[in-house]
């Protein structure tokens, strides 16, 4: 099969590495690479065995269906002959198939989906390891072939193991049919056999070299589109404030309704290619509803052929066909899936850190552990390459001698910051650092994590770890929040709380988190910004007292007090590295 590049599908045209699949064996290879990881882990032994019941099932429903067939024949051919006895023996028949028959469909179908759910928690947990793995989620938000990883995980797994299996089944359904009903229908007509096997053929080749490649590619810029478009409503709730200062609705909704657009427009021309492959299908499948019947119909005439004869033919030619045509009826599931599953493959691929798109620097900046911290010849640069931060910084932040970063907006004192926590590495030269348990970095915006009061205060070194009232309570108080537990309703009372809190009790919060974990150097990024002066500087001294190594970047010269050494970047690339006492802010 291959796939409709964007270009024509839109008017557009794809980056590489967006395109859907090429070739029916490159499918294949990539649908192998996904599902092997759980066919051959520790749960192999229990879904082996769930598939082994799966096509016992399916055997038993084959042999229900070649049975069902025979007798309305024979019960057909009975009324024919009107032979009443013949005809309601071969009812108690049909009646104890079908006791034996519902139950049988009913557990497979629940056999299934258990399996189904089974592959999908197991397949969720792996990417998730590799997700947040080497914060592989942070360095995905940069590469372009990645878009919405959390739909990937959510939806396209979920789709991915539950279509998997359902191919699976009908696929061994189809065999087990083509076997059982191919020696019923060859000992009543070859012909039918022989025209059987042309009809199939000929209708697999068109729905799959005529409509494959068209379908294929839109439903996997559907899937994006659609995507985009909820990605863009989510992004409008968790801003509504700002957008709402702003008065921003009107370019936040034409945003939205162009990401809208993209996906209407996509659909639309969708739409019209199901509607000529369904015109395709139910024509294709109307006809065999004649065919048998006509192909037979000069032996029954004659005598040759009981009516029941014809019946069983007719179910029989029906079977076979559905298993000859399992592609022809299901093309446009198969579709959708394949465009999942490229979609998947190539988020697999980068969780792997092999991706192709993926364009690693020429020069990496190296790390090492130790008990200080300290920066060794760095030239720092952005990730795309395109801007030097810094060039040859070299210093020294020793234990409970603090560090204060300065600088004009835009200088690179943020991104400094990164590099220090090991979020960029695009540059040269060597950063000393402590194990991360010994470092903890506040942002500007602090991140309020989902759940109690008591779980913010625990965030990320303590989760799990019971920690009394009284000291939670005391650490609030200390950092002035003493009231928030009673006007929530106590520590474990759960809410927005990005949203009820203001950004300076935010930022007091996150305050109280590094009182708990006590590390050895505190990295404040403007982490005080909206507190006033006198707020601020009591957190400093808080932090202070706790003898911790500050390494701060702000703009205030109430904070120098609070440190020993002043790094000033202008934002040339230059540097300059003062003692507290001799600087004086120019900002």
């Amino acid at each position: 099969m291959s796939a409709v590049p964007e270009s024509r599908v839109t008017g557009t045209t794809s980056a590489p590495g967006k395109r859907p699949v090429t070739s029916t064996r490159h499918v294949w290879t990539r649908y192998w690479a996904i599902a092997k990881l759980y066919w051959f882990s520790r749960e192999k032994w229990k879904a082996s065995g769930l598939l082994v019941l799966l096509i016992l099932l399916l055997l038993g429903q084959t042999q229900t269906e070649v049975l069902i067939v025979q007798q309305t024949g024979e019960f057909t051919s009975a009324l024919a002959a009107q032979d009443a006895d013949r005809f309601w023996a071969s009812i108690r028949k049909c009646l104890y198939i079908l006791m034996v028959a519902v139950p049988i469909y009913a557990v497979y179908y629940y056999l299934r989906n258990k399996l189904s759910l089974l592959w999908r928690r197991w397949l969720t947990h792996h990417y998730l390891d590799g997700y947040f793995k080497g914060r592989v989620y942070y360095k995905l938000n940069s590469d372009a072939a990645i878009d919405n990883p959390d739909q990937r995980i959510a939806e396209d797994i979920n789709t991915f193991t539950r279509q998997s299996l359902f191919f699976l089944s009908i696929g061994i359904g189809a065999l087990l049919q083509l076997i059982a009903f191919s020696a019923v229908l060859w000992s009543i007509s070859r012909e039918l056999v022989y025209f059987l096997v042309i009809y199939a053929i000929a209708g697999t080749f068109v729905s799959i070299f005529f409509f494959g490649r068209v379908l294929i590619g839109l439903n996997f810029f559907q899937l994006r589109r659609e995507a985009d478009f909820r990605f863009s409503l989510i992004r409008v709730r968790e801003n509504a404030e700002s957008i709402a200062f702003y008065r921003g609705e009107a370019l936040e909704s034409s945003h939205v309704r162009g990401r809208f657009g993209k996906a209407f427009q996509n659909f639309d021309r969708l739409i019209k290619w199901q509607l000529s492959l369904n015109m395709f299908q139910y024509a294709y499948g109307f006809l065999t509803i004649l065919l048998p019947s006509a192909i037979v119909a000069s032996r029954v005439l004659s005598g040759e052929l009981e009516v029941g004869s014809a019946i069983q033919a007719a179910g029989a030619f029906a079977a076979i066909l559905n298993a000859l045509t399992v592609i022809v009826d299901n093309f446009e599931d198969l579709s959708r899936f394949v465009a999942g599953l490229d979609r998947l493959d190539t988020f697999s691929i980068s969780l792997t850190g092999t991706a192709a798109a993926s364009v690693k620097p020429a020069t990496t900046i190296e790390s090492i552990h130790d008990s200080r911290l300290a920066l060794e010849h760095v030239t720092l640069r952005t990730p795309n390459q395109e801007r030097t931060l810094v060039t040859d910084l070299t210093l020294s932040v020793n234990p409970g001698e603090g560090l204060l970063i300065v600088g004009a907006s835009g200088g690179g004192k943020s991104s400094l910051m990164r590099a220090i926590a090991g979020l960029w590495n695009n540059g040269t030269g060597c950063i000393v650092r402590p194990v991360p348990q010994e470092m903890l970095f506040l942002p500007q915006h602090p991140y309020m994590v989902v759940g109690s009061l008591r779980s913010q205060l625990l965030y990320p070194n303590h989760i799990g770890q019971r920690i009394p009232d009284e000291e939670l309570l005391k650490l609030l108080e200390a950092v002035n929040l003493k009231d928030i537990a009673g006007r929530f309703g106590g520590l474990d009372t759960e809410v927005d709380w990005g949203k009820v809190l203001s950004l300076g009790e935010q930022q007091r919060l996150t305050i109280a988190r590094v009182l708990l974990s006590k590390p050895r150097y505190v990295m404040l990024d403007e982490a005080t910004s909206a507190l006033d002066i006198s707020n601020e500087e009591a957190m400093y001294q808080l932090l202070a007292d706790m003898q911790s190594t500050l390494v701060s970047v702000s703009h205030r010269p109430t904070l120098l007090k609070f440190h020993h050494q002043v790094l000033e970047l202008p934002g040339n690339g230059k540097w300059w590295l003062h003692p507290t006492r001799d600087y004086r802010f120019g900002w």
